[in-house]
């Protein structure tokens, strides 16, 4: 690879956090380069389901991220419809009992505040709403603006639109600086120069940010998904029980499961998520993927009778507050993150590359990404 100039920012990560930044800043009129040490969307992204949930974020200010990132996945599929694969399919969460319906109930007032359309529905409107539902919950929420994308289709349609000069195969092994800060990336295969460079590199996170002699405590938290045999579209919202959210907003580095079911156009039915702690430990782990099968047909009874196709595992990038980082490094400049956004990279990818873009290009940025500092990790906050 030869050296490239002029080029205003490089891109370390090529998932759709990565594409989603190209796509903005490409759109504010910037040079831009994305390289990877793999494929396009080769890390989580790949393993992730697509989703797109506002349902499972508490009033805050991932939620606030969420929203906006609801806004402009519409937009999206407006221009790129059947690329992404964009689906409103809407969420249905459901609560087991009393309390836990009086705490779902809570949990959208605090929603509805910030924006959130959350309908409660009845046992009987379960029923019509997921007619091959389980008997037994009492009630539960709906939330319209649940939506879902092809996560890899995504990634690459973004790229692909943003025009951006794409390295693929070609590992990040230094960050170049000067006296004034960043000067661009040093990769296997050469040097590209820029005077800002972003770390999208997800689970890897960590690792870039001390190639650039930063500290983000990035870590890896792995999930599984289990895949059906093409069925007959009968799951017609992203369901879950009520247990997910609390799992999503859980720091044990446990095993942590709860069955999140839903139809794909295509006909497999994807049956997500657990969550634990194991580093980058890649083996299949028999437990998790029984959990799931088991709270999957528990959900939907017919499920017990579907045969699993395959199975697929991913790392979430997970940072100790469940907040990813956004935005510059004080430490280094010219340096910025975007990375550490757990199993909510997909769905908050247009909104992060939002925020990047507004910071590189000195722009007002839609919303404050003030909770969302790299700094927040660092001895000294300031700087």
């Amino acid at each position: 690879m030869s050296k490239r100039h002029p080029l205003d920012v490089v891109i370390i990560g090529a998932g759709v956090v990565g594409a989603a930044i190209a796509y903005y800043a490409a759109r504010a009129g910037l040079s831009v380069a994305v390289v990877d040490r793999g494929p396009v969307a080769g890390g989580t992204t790949g393993a992730g389901e697509g989703n797109l949930l506002v349902s499972d974020k508490e009033a805050g200010p991932e939620l606030d991220l969420a929203l906006l990132s609801a806004g402009l996945w519409r937009e999206l599929a407006a221009v790129l419809p059947h690329e992404i694969e964009y689906e409103a399919k809407g969420g249905l969460v459901v609560a087991p009992d009393e309390a836990s319906l009086g705490a779902l109930r809570d949990f959208a007032e605090g929603q509805r505040a910030a924006g959130v359309e959350a309908v409660e529905a009845g046992a009987d409107q379960l029923r019509e709403l997921e007619p091959h539902l389980a008997p037994g919950p009492v009630g539960g929420f709906l939330y319209p603006q649940d939506a879902q994308v092809q996560p890899a289709q995504a990634a690459a349609r973004l790229l692909a639109a943003s025009g951006a000069s794409v390295h693929l195969g070609e590992e990040v092994t230094g960050i170049l600086t000067g006296p004034g800060g960043v000067r661009g990336v040093r990769t296997r295969g050469g040097e590209l120069l820029a005077p800002a460079v972003v770390n999208a590199a997800g689970t890897w996170g960590g690792r870039i940010a001390e190639l650039a002699g930063v500290s983000l405590p990035v870590l890896p938290r792995r999930g599984f998904v289990l895949v059906t045999e093409p069925l007959p579209r009968v799951v017609r919202h992203k369901v879950y029980a009520a247990d997910y959210i609390a799992d999503v907003a859980s720091g044990s580095a446990a095993l942590q499961s709860s069955a999140v079911v839903e139809g794909t156009p295509a006909g497999p039915v994807l049956i997500g998520a657990t969550r634990e702690r194991v580093g980058f430990d890649r083996s299949l782990s028999v437990e998790a993927l029984r959990r799931l099968a088991a709270q999957a047909a528990a959900l939907f009874p017919f499920l017990a009778d579907a045969r699993v196709l395959r199975t697929y595992h991913g790392f979430r990038p997970y940072l100790p507050d469940h907040l990813p980082a956004i935005g510059p490094d004080p430490r280094l400049p010219g340096l910025l993150h975007a990375c550490g956004h757990e199993g909510a990279g997909i769905g908050l990818a247009p909104a992060t590359g939002v925020l990047i873009a507004a910071a590189l290009t000195g722009a007002r940025p839609p919303l404050s990404a003030d909770p969302f500092r790299p700094a927040r990790f660092a001895a000294d906050p300031a700087g």
